[in-house]
């Protein structure tokens, strides 16, 4: 009896699988057939946003569909990301996010994990990080902030996009490693950030290249150093971190395409394989790197890889130093 019953289960779900598949292999052959929502975690005006709205027309052409960028900004990325990990895996809905998904993982509760929640698409780009200070202000290079930062402690406000995210973590190590204090103000992201140290409410502040790029080219911001092994193409005449005798001192930023986890592989193909032929448009291309970084524009396992060790390098930095994301 029991497999009798087994068999018409088994019969009835075969039936079942055989009436959904030509439903499913539709929609994959005919996707997208409706706008696609891109979620951006964070708020207009920053290096995300921003490299978002520079390859999404051309995205949109090549799909042949509307693409819309939604900002969701707050928590370091965290909000936006999590919006994301609710959406339907039917290639509605895709994130494009920032680096700070690596150390949210271990600083944050987050409701998802990111390689749980999501399918990586492709590393987009990778550049430096850099820190910057008013023009108005006396230093010439990072060990000018170090000493006076030593001869007086927590007198020296520094900048970053969100409490928690790469800037604010490379930073925070490099006053541990150095025995120096800073006194960090987070922002809602890079936009407002940015608006602040342009007004020079705050004096210093730790960033991607992309939102600074045109403030130091106009001598606004000056560079004092940069986070890549060795000097940036991007930051012309400002020494890394490691040239100015911080050890190796090294700390990418990077942002990269994720769609959800579950999301038919057809589908995924599809995007990875429009996402590749825009960023390696050389418009497109050049618009981008101009701001400040370069195309990776990678397959998605070396997506895959890179963020997981990204995930674990900074898990670990933020574990080793107990690193908070209020310190």
């Amino acid at each position: 009896m029991f497999q009798r019953r087994t068999l018409i289960a088994l019969s009835a779900m075969g039936s079942a699988a055989g009436i959904a598949a030509p439903s499913i292999l539709r929609a994959q052959a005919t996707w997208p057939d409706r706008p696609i929502r891109l979620i951006v975690p964070w708020a207009p005006g920053g290096s995300t946003d921003t490299i978002a709205r520079l390859f999404q027309p051309r995205l949109a052409a090549v799909l042949g569909q509307p693409v819309v960028i939604e900002n969701r900004g707050g928590a370091s990325g965290a909000i936006g990301a999590a919006e994301a990990a609710r959406a339907p895996a039917d290639g509605s809905t895709w994130m494009f996010q920032y680096d700070n998904e690596g150390p949210n993982q271990t600083l944050m509760r987050l409701t998802y994990r990111t390689l749980d929640a999501f399918a990586p698409v492709s590393l987009v780009a990778t550049g430096p990080l850099a820190m910057v200070c008013h023009a108005s202000t006396p230093f010439r290079t990072f060990r000018d902030v170090v000493e006076a930062a030593k001869r007086e402690p927590d007198r020296y406000n520094y900048a970053t996009s969100g409490a928690g995210g790469l800037a604010h973590i490379a930073t925070t190590l490099l006053q541990q490693q150095n025995g120096f204090k800073l006194t960090h103000v987070p922002y809602r992201g890079g936009g407002p950030a940015v608006t602040a140290a342009v007004a020079n409410e705050v004096p210093l502040f730790m960033t991607n290249v992309v939102i600074v790029s045109q403030h130091i080219r106009a001598g606004t911001l000056r560079p004092l150093g940069v986070t890549t092994r060795t000097e940036s193409r991007h930051v012309p005449g400002a020494p890394s971190f490691a040239q100015q005798g911080f050890g190796d001192f090294e700390a990418p930023t990077w942002w990269a395409m994720f769609g959800r986890a579950g999301t038919p592989q057809p589908i995924l193909d599809r995007m990875h394989a429009a996402l590749t032929q825009v960023l390696r448009e050389p418009e497109v291309k050049a618009r981008i790197e101009e701001q400040g970084c370069d195309i990776q524009a990678s397959d998605p396992e070396t997506c895959r890889r890179f963020v997981a060790n990204e995930i674990e390098r900074w898990g670990q930095v933020i574990r080793d130093n107990n690193i908070r994301a209020d310190s």
